[in-house]
């Protein structure tokens, strides 16, 4: 979907951050400070490029052509493992006849969203993990201020309460999306879906975008509780365009900085094309590259939220002595992270199957009397 009006996008915004090695997420109170300059404009594709985000098949002045993810294989691979839910006996033909009538009569783009693509995306089990349709306004500028946030169609992510509240606060700039905090955090799955009059190429310049933004919350992510910022050459992030029956699929991954000051660079390469709307096969390989790709979105960035409430250390216990009183000590301790159960639904699921935050100790103050609770630590628990 195209951004909203700029009288929405104020709400939430914050302002613009240099992105360097050294750069931390914002944990401030964000301001109203936001630009307009959306995918729609000329100046969007220059304007990432100019800040080292970069679009499918970039060529640098010199010739020199950027490269693949190193975990290029490895994705390819994970796309084309088949799938239950869409075999010829479950996904019929005629099933197929409804999905080529419903694009269709798709004369615009919230016809799009709402009929063809739910057939693409099939079961989804867990609702609280995709959201859509609600620009990105908590996330720090990712160039120079004068983009509008991100507004993916649909974007995946994690619950909040998986990840340890401390460290959510610390890189809320980079994996929080929204000031409704209940919201998927750390996306890394997008979707860009446009009607018969919508532009390809506007379709191109939002996930490239977005993916960018989603490749920076995951790389921070790996970040946190590192001696040194996390920058492997891996995709973890993953964005999809749908456009007049064609299905698009792209990585989003950072590189290292070149220089102490200087900002990483994000790089967008295609994955796979699918004609969905050609015939039953080919929809079915399109759907499941697709499914499969949201799948091993999820699976990379509950391993990056488990290792970093893995990583940091023992929550410090708020306690002081109560002195003659005879009460002995209080402590406040906080509630461990929560994993969930996958985006897709149970008969797939039998198939398979930068930023640097150092800790800092926060400083102990005194508890009232009335606020004495039995003292405990934090304990990182993961649901199975």
């Amino acid at each position: 979907m195209s951004s909203i009006q700029s009288s929405s996008q104020g709400r939430g915004r914050k302002r613009a951050s240099t992105f360097s090695s050294k750069t931390q997420p914002t944990a401030s109170t964000p301001t109203t400070t936001t630009g307009n300059t959306r995918p729609q404009h000329r100046n969007f594709q220059q304007n990432l490029i100019d800040h080292g985000v970069y679009p499918e098949e970039y060529e640098y002045h010199d010739g020199r052509i950027p490269p693949a993810p190193d975990n290029w294989e490895e994705i390819n691979q994970r796309l084309i493992q088949p799938r239950p839910s869409l075999s010829p006996s479950q996904f019929s033909d005629g099933a197929f006849r409804k999905l080529k009538r419903a694009d269709a009569h798709a004369s615009k783009e919230n016809k799009v969203t709402y009929a063809v693509i739910p057939i693409i995306e099939g079961d989804v089990r867990d609702g609280r993990c995709v959201s859509g349709g609600v620009p990105l306004t908590n996330l720090d500028h990712l160039t120079d201020g004068t983009l509008s946030p991100g507004n993916p169609d649909l974007f995946y992510g994690a619950h909040p309460e998986q990840l340890n509240r401390r460290i959510r606060n610390e890189l809320r700039g980079h994996i929080v999306p929204s000031t409704q905090e209940d919201l998927p955090m750390a996306p890394n799955f997008f979707l860009a879906a446009k009607g018969p009059d919508g532009s390809a190429a506007v379709a191109r310049r939002q996930a490239c975008y977005d993916g960018a933004l989603g490749a920076r919350g995951i790389q921070s992510l790996q970040s946190y509780g590192q001696p040194v910022p996390i920058y492997d050459n891996n995709a973890y992030t993953v964005t999809s365009i749908y456009n007049d029956g064609q299905l698009k699929m792209y990585t989003s991954h950072p590189s290292q900085p070149t220089g102490p000051e200087n900002r990483p660079e994000y790089f967008m390469n295609q994955l796979r094309s699918f004609s969905v709307t050609d015939t039953p096969e080919s929809f079915r390989q399109g759907a499941t590259a697709y499914r499969n790709a949201r799948d091993w979105a999820k699976e990379k960035r509950d391993e990056f939220i488990e290792a970093a409430n893995g990583r940091m250390p023992d929550t410090y216990t708020e306690s002081q002595s109560l002195g003659s009183s005879g009460q002995g000590r209080a402590s406040v301790s906080t509630a461990g992270p929560v994993l969930v159960e996958s985006d897709t639904s149970a008969d797939e699921l039998t198939l398979e199957e930068q930023t640097y935050t150092p800790f800092r100790k926060r400083p102990r103050r005194e508890l009232p009397e009335s606020n004495q609770t039995q003292g405990g630590r934090d304990r990182h628990t993961r649901s199975e």
